[in-house]
């Protein structure tokens, strides 16, 4: 049986709209505010990616450039942390205004944990996802991903 909406329903609906509307504004400015960060940032990182970047046979282990086991720590800290932040923000632009998808792909390639590169190979790989990044760097002037056929790196990450 389908439910039907009264005028009581939504009656309730604007008082709590009127009850939280510091809330909304908040949410609103911060919804804004993600999506014009988003707008700039994301292309960005999107164009300093390496074109052979999901290409298995050119995969190598980056290793720090810092030679202190403390700033390696500090260093891997701090990438993983921003990484899981972008990974949160574009969970919450899949709903709220942004570029939610590419802000995950983004993240995803900060973060070190098990089976990462396959992950990022399976977003990447989807056509949309890989059209428009691709677009995104051409307007760069940057050369377009290449991602081939191979899903096995060498290492097996």
């Amino acid at each position: 049986m389908p439910q039907t909406t009264t005028l009581a329903d939504v009656g309730e609906w604007l008082d709590w709209i009127r009850e939280h509307e510091k809330l909304l504004a908040w949410l609103g400015v911060v919804s804004l505010l993600t999506l014009v960060v988003s707008a700039i940032v994301v292309p960005v990182l999107l164009a300093r990616i390496p074109a052979d970047y999901f290409v298995p046979a050119r995969r190598s282990v980056e290793l720090s450039t810092h030679s202190h086991p403390v700033l390696r720590v500090v260093e891997a800290i701090l990438k993983n942390g921003f990484g899981a932040v972008l990974v949160v923000a574009g969970i919450a632009m899949l709903i709220l205004p942004g570029q939610g998808v590419l802000t995950i792909l983004i993240g995803l390639s900060l973060l070190n944990f098990p089976g990462k590169y396959r992950v990022e190979r399976w977003l990447i790989t989807r056509k949309p996802v890989l059209r428009t990044v691709n677009w995104i760097r051409e307007k760069a002037h940057r050369p377009p991903l290449i991602v081939s056929d191979d899903e096995t790196p060498p290492g097996g990450e």
